[in-house]
């Protein structure tokens, strides 16, 4: 599949973030064992699907969301959606992003209200209903998160190109999780547009988003 006509016109905005991919896969899988290096290729490999334009990444998912109800991705349509996965234990990378998505919707004023944040945790064993209401509302008061079942987790995990695992540090009792953070633009049928590498600026960000909604619905 090619990439998006949208996504090709924004190369020139996109690039300098990418050239942070190579950095980022190395933060977060640093690791020497051969088991783990198994789980490497397997990021490298939805990595190059995502960077490459020709997979098909996203599609339609139903999860349940902070408050128990079933919420679509159909739910938000007319609406452009950055969709975000992470995990609340996370000590960094996820707030550093979530603030990142929180700030955008601020700065975009008034066009603000046309664009739905969402965060899908990757973590629904600890990432309960209670701590994802108090967790994602922090950043942005209409901040929808989502948790499923392991299961659902892994087959729209993949489906957008996210690779995580879990891992439990040498000496600790508890596991953290190892995972891509990109920010996903979807487009207001669920389509998938583009992808934020870490570290991509607000202002970077809002002027694809604004591109995003000049296109017609």
């Amino acid at each position: 599949m090619a990439a998006p006509a949208a996504l090709r016109g924004w190369r020139a905005l996109i690039l300098p973030g990418i050239a942070l991919v190579g950095a980022v896969a190395a933060f977060y899988y640093p690791r020497e064992k051969p088991a783990e290096e198994v789980g490497r290729a397997e990021a490298a490999r939805l990595m190059n699907d995502l960077m490459s334009g020709k997979a098909r990444v996203g599609g339609p998912f139903t999860l349940t969301d902070q408050y128990g109800s079933a919420r679509s991705l159909a739910d938000f349509r007319g609406k452009l959606v950055l969709l975000y996965f992470g995990y609340t234990f996370c000590p960094d990378v996820c707030p550093t992003d979530l603030l990142a998505i929180g700030r955008l919707i601020h700065a975009l004023g008034r066009e603000g209200e046309t664009v739905q944040p969402v965060f899908v945790t990757l973590d629904p064993e600890r990432d309960t209903q209670a701590i994802l209401g108090n967790y994602a509302t922090a950043f942005h008061p209409r901040f929808v998160a989502l948790r499923g079942s392991e299961q659902e987790t892994r087959r729209i995990a993949t489906a957008y190109k996210v690779y995580y695992e879990k891992v439990t540090p040498p000496g600790s009792g508890t596991y953290v999780i190892d995972h891509t953070a990109f920010i996903f633009l979807l487009d207001r049928e669920g389509r998938y547009v583009a992808f934020f590498p870490p570290g991509t600026t607000v202002e970077r960000m809002a002027v694809m988003v604004r591109e995003a909604l000049a296109q017609p619905g």
